[in-house]
């Protein structure tokens, strides 16, 4: 955007150096005169100047090292003064030198980067997308609201909770064979998996894999949420080709089973799991355990469900069905043994979605 300072190459610095070099930079490029040293001891945040002889020459010595960092990283400190009668050195940063040129963009241009970045409200791509929506807009891009014209009302989200996401997309962009453990649906157990992953795509709400499973020599699709364990990369990158002429959509939406919905009977402490009683109904069961009411859910998604019962804690108890309850167990197990990652779950399937694939390589 404009005016934006570029990227500072900071990498082995401490944080609180990272913030004095910042504050220095941002101090003179703000500034259209020179500041003497003493001034820039003055403004800049992380500097401290002192009183006596000493505290003033380690003040010097450690403004002598910044400057010699940030010209060596590329940074164009200019030195000069601002009057003839002045006999002490200045210095300052020409925002033409170092800002980045204003970058113009078409109204549809910049409501198709707007849509795009909202989209993801979850992973590690959400905040470089936050990020990019905070730059549209400073750079005077309407990128919410009014803004988006015909998409007015339209609020698109595209969730990808599952731990495994940014394993198999990684493996997706390396090429690289990947191993792991997954649950087919109606099974308490996990099978090992070999495949050559394609591509990671969206479908009805749910996150897909597909790709070359090795075991069945077979095109197959593998749900996400149904993942049971991490992710590992077996192969060389660059190794997995996709073939030409393969529809990954296509793939999906053919191999994707339609949700099958089904109800859950949950034990959850009174005063608790407000979220997860938000999508519950009262059971008609009326001897719950002492402390406890007994609620019904209906989901589609045995993997999710018990992702977001397992971020309640003790506070929720699986009743039935058996298949939900072995999910749970089996999600926390893996926490007490330190293999799972933490993670929050969105809100179990239950409300139909846009059903068009979106694709994430």
């Amino acid at each position: 955007m404009p005016g934006e300072l570029r990227r500072l190459p900071f990498t082995g610095v401490s944080r609180r150096r990272v913030e004095r070099l910042l504050n220095l930079t941002m101090c003179l490029m703000a500034t259209s005169r020179f500041l003497t040293v003493s001034q820039i001891g003055e403004l800049v945040e992380g500097y401290e100047p002192g009183r006596t002889e000493e505290e003033q020459d380690a003040f010097r010595r450690m403004f002598e090292r910044d400057k010699a960092y940030l010209r060596e990283i590329g940074i164009p400190l200019e030195t000069g003064a601002d009057s003839a009668f002045s006999n002490e050195t200045g210095y300052r940063i020409r925002r033409g030198d170092y800002a980045l040129p204003d970058i113009a963009l078409e109204p549809d241009e910049a409501a198709a980067l707007a849509v795009a970045g909202s989209l993801w409200s979850s992973t590690a791509l959400a905040g470089p997308a936050a990020s990019a929506l905070r730059k549209l807009a400073a750079g005077g891009a309407a990128v919410s609201g009014g803004g988006l014209g015909v998409l007015d009302g339209f609020e698109p989200r595209v969730d990808a909770t599952e731990p495994a996401f940014e394993q198999c997309l990684a493996a997706v962009q390396a090429g690289r064979t990947i191993r792991f453990p997954y649950r087919k649906v109606g099974e308490t157990d996990s099978a090992d998996r070999h495949v050559e992953p394609w591509g990671v795509l969206s479908w009805r709400g749910r996150w897909y894999l597909a790709g070359h499973d090795l075991h069945r020599g077979a095109a197959r699709v593998f749900r996400l949420s149904r993942f049971t364990g991490p992710v590992r990369m077996v192969g060389p990158a660059g190794a997995v080709q996709v073939p030409p002429g393969v529809d990954l959509r296509a793939m999906v939406s053919a191999q994707a089973p339609p949700d099958r919905f089904r109800t859950a009977t949950l034990a959850v402490r009174r005063g608790s799991a407000h979220a997860l009683r938000r999508y519950a109904r009262p059971s008609p069961d009326t001897n719950p355990p002492p402390g406890m009411d007994l609620l019904e859910m209906d989901f589609a998604d045995t993997e999710q469900l018990a992702r977001w019962i397992v971020g309640s804690g003790p506070d929720v108890v699986v009743v039935d069905p058996p298949e939900l309850r072995a999910a749970v167990v089996g999600r926390l197990r893996a926490a007490l043994a330190g293999t799972a990652a933490r993670d929050v779950a969105s809100p179990p399937a239950g409300v139909r979605r846009d059903e068009r694939p979106v694709s994430a390589r």
